[in-house]
């Protein structure tokens, strides 16, 4: 069946020519009683931004990234006691904070650099 540009078809949502019911088929259904949202056929996507931070929301993706963030500053912790031991200091168990341990570090290097071109 062929038609032609002027003729509208009354099923379809771009065949309607009063502008309103037109709007309605596009607009998105609000919830009722914690139903998930209906969207009509043609209703915008959700974005990728949004999906994300849906996602980020859950307790099950908040704690699993609660557990890589305590493993990462374990491992971060590890890498400077480490880096401690290796510093000169006086006296030797002297609690140094991460930055002390980083300018010692700096400073060690120098040192060390300047030991080797002598």
């Amino acid at each position: 069946m062929m038609l032609s540009p002027d003729q509208a078809v009354p099923d379809l949502p771009w065949g309607q020519t009063d502008p309103d019911s037109l709007l309605d088929s596009f607009r998105v259904v609000e919830p009722v009683d914690g139903e998930c949202k209906a969207r009509a056929m043609h209703a915008p996507v959700t974005s990728r931004e949004e999906r994300r931070r849906r996602r980020r929301a859950t307790a099950k993706y908040r704690s699993a990234h609660a557990t890589r963030e305590r493993i990462r500053v374990v491992a971060f912790n590890v890498a400077f006691a480490e880096l401690r031991k290796l510093l000169p200091t006086l006296p030797p168990d002297k609690k140094l904070s991460k930055i002390e341990i980083l300018r010692l570090a700096i400073c060690y290097i120098s040192y060390l650099n300047h030991v080797l071109d002598v």
